[in-house]
């Protein structure tokens, strides 16, 4: 199997970062430093690398260094599947991010053909308490892992379902002004229905062959959805009056939600202790790298902020233990560089440093 990973990165006025280069080999990264120093931008740059938003979901104009906000670039070289290519992103004075591999210009969905990226957020603890909003983003992260192209049926269900609920909104009644939209939301939400099924039996498949000091998630998709695009188009047409009423569309992959349940206590994720819903949250991003490694041929970048201090001593070594395992490079940051002290030189170290406003990164 070849590796996946990154052999240099270069930030260049990305956020708190006026100019940063990291040289890379393939183990983890460790990157530690204080609150505030920087250490969550570089997490972001190479989330990046991914088809998306990345992982704060910001605007190229809010990832521009201030107070300068002249632009901003990052350049990456990625050795993937046997060979290295350069990738270079560029937002200038705030513009949407323009992509270029080797030296060509690329649409942001070709980065799935050379890197696949998880990450794992602070903001993400409180997914099985919070709105279903959060969840169905999470399953289409790991869903687009596996297939690239649900990133470009989720854009084709979005833009339709927004034109049939503006005339929705309008009260527009006549049939004929639905039919080519729900067209549309039928062939497309269909497939993403398909999509999001898959990727879980991909993760559930994962989780029964894995040993793992984590607790196994088992996962369910509620969405009371149609089977074919023909009966989703139908279904569309019948619930059309009552859709009139709500001023929105009331049926489709868009009302999905993931349910999660403690496997081994067989208790619903939203009930488990804080602890336990992290454990979950990691096993489940173990368990996508895993399936990624098979399906993909290289397991994924990882990128676990602050993963570390919210794990006792056993658990932190049984991750790192199956980071290593994998193969993968993990990019992990922590306020505090003993926490770290279970990877020893099986991890590269960054130290990153806030100096009057401007980041600096140290390779230890």
């Amino acid at each position: 199997m070849s590796g996946l990973h990154l052999t240099q990165l270069t930030l260049s006025h990305f956020r708190s970062h006026k100019r940063a280069v990291m040289e890379l080999d393939p183990r983890p990264v460790a990157i530690h430093g204080d609150n505030g120093a920087g250490k969550t931008n570089i997490l972001e740059a190479v989330s990046l690398l991914s088809p998306g938003r990345g992982l704060r979901r910001a605007s190229a104009q809010d990832m521009t260094r201030r107070p300068e906000a002249l632009g901003w670039k990052l350049s990456a070289v990625v050795q993937s599947q046997g060979r290295f290519s350069e990738i270079d992103i560029v937002s200038e004075a705030g513009a949407a991010r323009q992509v270029r591999i080797d030296g060509k210009q690329a649409a942001q969905t070709h980065l799935a053909r050379l890197t696949r990226v998880l990450w794992l957020i602070p903001s993400m603890d409180r997914l099985w308490i919070e709105g279903a909003e959060g969840r169905r983003r999470f399953l289409d992260r790991m869903t687009l892992s596996f297939l690239p192209d649900h990133a470009e049926l989720s854009l084709t269900y979005e833009k339709a379902m927004r034109e049939r609920n503006r005339l929705l909104k309008d009260m527009v009644r006549e049939p004929s002004w639905y039919l080519a939209l729900e067209a549309q939301l039928a062939e497309a939400g269909v497939a993403i229905h398909h999509n999001r099924q898959h990727a879980l039996t991909l993760l559930r498949d994962a989780q029964a062959a894995a040993d793992t000091a984590f607790p196994t998630a088992t996962l369910a998709l509620l969405c009371d959805m149609p089977e074919t695009a023909e009966e989703m188009r139908a279904a569309l047409a019948d619930n059309r009056m009552r859709d009139l009423q709500a001023g929105r569309t009331l049926i489709g992959p868009h009302r999905a939600d993931l349910y999660g349940t403690y496997a081994a206590k067989d208790v619903p994720a939203r009930d488990c202790s804080t602890g336990e819903q992290k454990a979950l949250l990691v096993s489940l991003i173990l368990a996508n790298a895993r399936a990624l490694a098979a399906d993909f041929g290289a397991p994924p970048l990882l990128l676990l902020d602050e993963v570390a201090a919210h794990l006792d001593a056993g658990r932190r070594a049984a991750l790192y233990d199956e980071i290593v395992g994998l193969g993968a490079q993990a990019w992990m940051t922590a306020t505090e560089d003993n926490l770290f002290e279970a990877l020893g030189d099986r991890a590269q170290y960054l130290t990153v440093r806030e100096e009057g406003g401007v980041s600096q990164v140290l390779q230890d």
